[in-house]
């Protein structure tokens, strides 16, 4: 009694392309054993058709219907000749690497007020002295003060903020000794219940809302 052979992927040819499955692949080879030119490029757009049903989400690119012939492309080796609307790409583009691109950088001296601070700070320093250039310093040290608190919940003591507010503006903006900085404690509870007392006052708002719906109708039925 003879044994069949079973067939094993393992002992199948490799592919090159496996999201588009074994029978996608064996259209390819089929396309690549057609001899009339017309009849293989014939069978090669009706082979783009089928991967590009397999593929929907690449609709959504501009290169769409690039991106599936370079696929059957690749699917066949390299070897398919056909006349495809696009010319046929080598190993040797697909492989190469895009050139690395330049990320900026930007020195930032004290990185826990961010690089947001610092050009809010070179925007000030342009200025013409007078009261909202005032104004604008007070600001930004409470900003500043606020930033601080992120990194270190602990103390942050008015000093050290006028400090570096003037090593950052070299100098240029200065607090009026009168001006007090925001407390402590009054930017700790705005970062913490800030988001909650905005839900709190929406909910109290739409309360209000219904509650005196509720109550102008009762006076409608006592009125008729």
């Amino acid at each position: 009694m003879s044994i069949a052979a079973f067939d094993y992927n393992t002992s199948r040819p490799h592919l090159i392309i496996p999201e588009y499955g074994r029978h996608v692949q064996r259209m390819v080879e089929h396309c690549m054993d057609v001899e009339d030119r017309d009849k293989r490029t014939h069978t090669a757009k009706a082979i783009i058709q089928v991967i590009g049903r397999l593929n929907p989400q690449l609709r959504n690119s501009d290169n769409f219907e690039r991106t599936l012939w370079d696929h059957l492309y690749i699917m066949s080796e390299f070897k398919l000749d056909v006349d495809g609307p696009f010319p046929k790409p080598t190993a040797e583009d697909l492989e190469s690497k895009p050139k690395r691109v330049a990320y900026p950088q930007t020195k930032i001296k004290y990185g826990h007020y961010g690089k947001l601070v610092q050009r809010m700070i070179e925007q000030c320093t342009k200025m013409e002295p007078g009261e909202t250039r005032d104004a604008y310093t007070v600001l930004i040290a409470n900003q500043m003060k606020k930033q601080f608190l992120v990194w270190n919940r602990d103390t942050v003591p008015d000093p050290v903020i006028l400090k570096d507010l003037g090593e950052l503006s070299k100098g240029k903006l200065k607090v009026k000794e009168e001006v007090q900085l925001a407390h402590t404690a009054d930017l700790l509870r705005t970062q913490q219940n800030g988001p909650k007392n905005e839900v709190d006052t929406r909910k109290r708002y739409n309360n209000s809302g219904s509650g005196g719906g509720k109550k102008r109708n009762r006076n409608r039925k006592k009125r008729y």
